[in-house]
């Protein structure tokens, strides 16, 4: 076998949550992580017939999910320790056949679990493989800039994305479906999990106001320029909360739809 350690995917988890840690979005045990493994990708690091213990998940969570691997960030753990010690702030999980229960194949070596948004990221992870096969990651985070416009902002994804576009000629780019948007709700709990869910019906992106984001891609690459995206665009936005005079013009942003061919979300852009 080889050295679990020396993987694409722990490497890569180690290097994200250790960068968004240093860009102060993800506060002492704040934020998670979770992505999609491939079968035959886990079978070149692990034994997949060796079950280290079984996780109760306290949920059904969607059968599309049955049989699949996936690497966690832990509950309680700390982003700027996952490079140290992936061991015990990491975990690689498959989904049991009963949809119930979580088997740990390797990590979490201090008896730690997933994070306790796991209902949340499951549901997503079901919901946006439904809509693109290729969706592999789900990533929750506190950016500064973005929990300070949910907070200033009425909670409506129109109001939100438009506010967004017509700050950074970027954000229509990156984020032409726009940003969804829930209320302040209690995290961690099933509730939470399925009005994100079913968000992520039309969004790659919704903002928890009052708490954070969750962004969705292929990648943890995409994934996380998703949230940079925003973030860098919410600084902007709140830096000139009521001095602006220039707002980015109908005709620039559908200027970028054409340049672009974007198909952006509707009721914002007048032709």
């Amino acid at each position: 076998m080889k050295n679990i350690l020396e993987s694409k995917f722990i490497t890569e988890m180690a290097d994200v949550t250790a960068n968004m840690y240093r860009q102060g979005w993800d506060e002492r045990n704040g934020g998670n992580v979770s992505v999609i493994l491939d079968e035959a990708e886990v079978a070149e690091y692990l034994d997949t017939n060796k079950v280290l213990r079984t996780i109760p998940l306290n949920f059904t969570a969607d059968p599309i999910l049955k049989g699949k691997y996936f690497l966690f960030t832990g509950t309680g753990k700390y982003f700027k320790n996952v490079i140290k010690d992936p061991e015990t702030n990491l975990g690689v999980i498959r989904i049991a056949d009963d949809c119930k229960t979580a088997e740990l194949l390797w990590g979490w070596k201090d008896g730690g679990k997933f994070t306790s948004e796991c209902p949340a990221h499951l549901m997503t992870h079901a919901t946006r493989l439904k809509i693109d096969p290729k969706h592999r990651v789900v990533m929750h985070t506190h950016p500064t800039y973005t929990l300070c416009m949910s907070a200033v902002v009425e909670t409506n994804a129109r109001v939100f994305t438009e506010k967004l576009w017509r700050s950074n000629t970027e954000a229509i780019v990156v984020f032409p479906d726009g940003v969804g948007v829930l209320p302040c709700m209690i995290c961690g709990t099933e509730e939470i999990g399925r009005a994100t869910a079913e968000k992520m019906q039309n969004y790659r992106l919704v903002v928890w106001t009052n708490h954070g984001i969750y962004g969705t891609g292929k990648d943890i690459d995409e994934t996380f320029g998703l949230i940079e995206t925003v973030e860098k665009t919410a600084q902007v936005y709140m830096l000139t909360l009521g001095h602006v005079v220039n707002v980015i013009s109908d005709d620039i942003l559908n200027g970028l739809v054409d340049l672009w061919h974007l198909t952006p979300l509707d009721g914002i852009l007048n032709k």
